[in-house]
């Protein structure tokens, strides 16, 4: 189906999952901008508004590894527009509930939900597009939830102030909805076969058993990867702010801007890392000189002195680094996956992402109580010179096929 569709095709199919993707980011942060008008009108505490983004990001967590075996078992398209569907119906009914403990649920539902896009997408991507534009595929989708975390804070907070924040929530549905239209009237473009239907028709030999598969060098290994990378992304982009402003007595300001320089530098890198995956074969070494660029880019804001101008610069340049090696990086997992289980292999890579989530800020948070701000920076560098090793573990090892590896 892939190697046939031509590029107008091609296109489609990445806009609608790009989109989908935008929508995905967007709501991991229409909440907390509201959480100072929620804390004054229901009377919450900042350790229970806190609370829903956690119950959010844990259901998601948790479900992501399920909702890749459903992407494999009922087609992706389908978990895709349904996952959508409750995600944004779930948002917007928070803007009716009562009160606090309301939303909840509600926040759990969310979660679930936005678990399937990572195993829905790559799947949906993987299958629709030409391998020739994969690269570009890949990073499209990754600058379309960069820009969903960029679109939110603003769509609700000029909402919150000029109609309150459940209007805000209920208006924060209304581009949910519009995606959702558009993926149920393209719904031939993105639907894909079952992965046993997929298994079938290439004739590949038999799995095995899903330890087998998921338990596998190669895919612990994408596990392992994705769990690193959390931890550092989590430091630069959760605690970069405060880190500077201890380390090298910065303005906050400065820091919060450095938060979207790095940001920015990612989005521009991702688009650049999508054109070089196309046109390399070797994705290891894309891989090592980004991150290996990215870590040192870190040491140097931890150990050199350095004016504004400067460090802006070098956190631009982590951002391009690192952000060029996701393409790259997306590749590598589709390629340790065997044929019929790109979404349970998606969605259990990705699950890494939150295991890192898990424990790094709570370590960066102690780091920065024992006034140690030089070491969140290390720890960000070591876990991205990690990554570099594991994708060499990785790539040594698929280069041994599973049966059944596309």
């Amino acid at each position: 189906m892939a190697a046939s569709a031509p590029a107008s095709s091609d296109l489609k199919v990445i806009g609608l999952i790009g989109t989908g993707h935008f929508a995905s980011h967007f709501y991991h942060l229409v909440l907390p901008p509201l959480f100072p008008l929620l804390r004054t009108e229901l009377g919450a505490s900042w350790a229970e508004l806190g609370l829903l983004s956690s119950v959010f990001f844990a259901a998601s967590g948790l479900s992501q590894a399920p909702a890749g075996f459903m992407v494999d078992r009922f087609g992706a398209h389908r978990i895709l527009i349904l996952g959508l569907a409750l995600l944004t119906v779930s948002i917007g009914l928070m803007g009716l509930m009562p009160g606090w403990a309301a939303l909840i649920p509600l926040a759990a539902l969310a979660g679930i939900g936005n678990s399937v896009f990572h195993p829905a997408d790559y799947a949906i991507l993987g299958k629709r597009v030409r391998p020739e534009r994969m690269g570009r595929a890949f990073s499209v989708h990754t600058i379309g939830g960069t820009l969903g975390w960029a679109a939110a804070p603003v769509f609700v907070t000029l909402l919150a102030t000029s109609f309150g924040w459940r209007v805000a929530l209920l208006g924060a549905a209304v581009p949910g909805l519009l995606i959702l239209a558009a993926l149920l009237a393209s719904r031939p473009d993105i639907a894909i076969p079952t992965g046993h239907e997929q298994a079938r028709a290439s004739g590949a030999a038999p799995q095995g058993s899903l330890v087998a598969t998921l338990f596998g060098r190669a895919i612990l290994g994408c596990f392992l990867f994705f769990a690193l990378q959390s931890i550092a992304m989590i430091a630069l982009q959760g605690f970069l702010p405060a880190t500077l402003v201890q380390l090298h007595g910065v303005p906050l300001v400065l820091g919060t801007t450095a938060v979207t320089t790095f940001i920015l530098g990612s989005a521009i890198g991702t688009g650049i890392g999508g054109l070089l995956a196309d046109r390399s074969g070797r994705k290891d070494w894309l891989m090592s000189v980004g991150l290996g660029i990215g870590a040192l880019c870190m040491l140097a804001v931890a150990f050199l002195p350095l004016n504004d101008g400067m460090l802006l610069a070098l956190v631009a340049v982590a951002g391009a680094a690192v952000g060029s090696t996701t393409p790259s990086r997306d590749l590598m997992v589709r390629a340790a996956a065997p044929v019929g289980s790109t979404g349970k292999v998606f969605g259990f890579a990705y699950s890494g992402l939150d295991l890192g989530a898990t424990f790094a800020p709570t370590l960066v948070g102690l780091l920065l109580d024992g006034g140690q701000p030089q070491l969140v920076l290390v720890m960000a560098a070591v876990a991205t010179f990690l990554s570099i090793l594991v994708t060499w573990l990785i790539t040594s090892a698929a280069r041994v096929k599973p049966a059944g590896a596309a």
